[in-house]
């Protein structure tokens, strides 16, 4: 049942009551919320706007059904800003996995291949599209790697931490507890075919929340519920990114 824990939501719900009335439908059962930070943050470039994590943690509070709201996120270590937001993930009540975001160096030194090589491009471009590249882009590609080499750059870093093994690994937990009857999963990606399967084998429930385009086809493919974020925008974005006609209503 929908009980509004800050002003602030309460007079947002009477803004939208056809959305609250969805999401009450959505937690009509004990749910555990599982939060796959590391693919949601990439989902506000594709929105434009960004997720606040306490106001989101507010609104599913606003629903007694939901017991548990687990978020998953790497910690960069010596990174302030990182470690600050584990704290506010902690502070606003979420239950924290995080592990050490693995620093991935690739070597982009050109001085020891041929100009034609596509050996340096391999760890950035996946196997499809690096053999249909024709040999004048594959000169191009490595004549810029050879200007950033003359710049002293010899490498490029890509940060990796995946969390679904994980989040997996937490669903069958809860599955297995036998207590709760709802499960809603903040991503989109392949890899939760297997303990979706396993939640709907117990007949139990399951929702995405994710955001067009951001859902793979393997789970399309499952024809379950999908729950599009744009929708509860003015409730969980940051102060800043709501709309002003919005704000003149709510604000006192």
């Amino acid at each position: 049942m929908f009980k509004p824990v800050t002003k602030r939501i309460e007079k947002l719900a009477k803004l939208f009551p056809d959305l609250i009335k969805e999401l009450d439908n959505i937690f009509s059962k004990n749910t555990n919320v599982y939060i796959d930070w590391q693919n949601v943050v990439h989902w506000q470039d594709k929105l434009g706007w960004h997720i606040h994590t306490k106001r989101l943690k507010q609104l599913l509070d606003s629903f007694d059904t939901v017991k548990k709201v687990s978020v998953y996120t790497g910690t960069l270590d010596g990174n302030n800003k990182s470690c600050e937001m584990i704290t506010e993930f902690r502070n606003c009540g979420y239950q924290v996995e995080t592990k050490p975001v693995k620093i991935m160096p690739y070597s982009i030194d050109a001085s020891s291949i041929p100009v034609n090589s596509p050996a340096l491009l391999q760890p950035f471009i996946k196997k499809p599209l690096l053999s249909v590249l024709n040999i004048k882009t594959i000169e191009t590609l490595n004549t810029f790697f050879s200007d950033l080499n003359k710049q002293g750059i010899l490498y490029l870093e890509d940060k990796k931490c995946n969390f679904d093994v994980e989040i997996g690994r937490d669903i069958f937990l809860d599955l297995n507890k036998g207590n709760i009857d709802n499960f809603v999963l903040w991503s989109g990606d392949s890899d939760f075919v297997d303990p979706i399967n396993a939640v709907r084998k117990a007949e139990k429930e399951v929702v995405l929340f994710s955001t067009s385009g951001r859902v793979s086809s393997e789970l399309s493919d499952l024809k379950i519920l999908v729950f599009e974020i744009k929708k509860i925008k003015e409730f969980i974005c940051w102060p800043k990114e709501i709309p002003q006609s919005i704000k003149d209503k709510i604000d006192t």
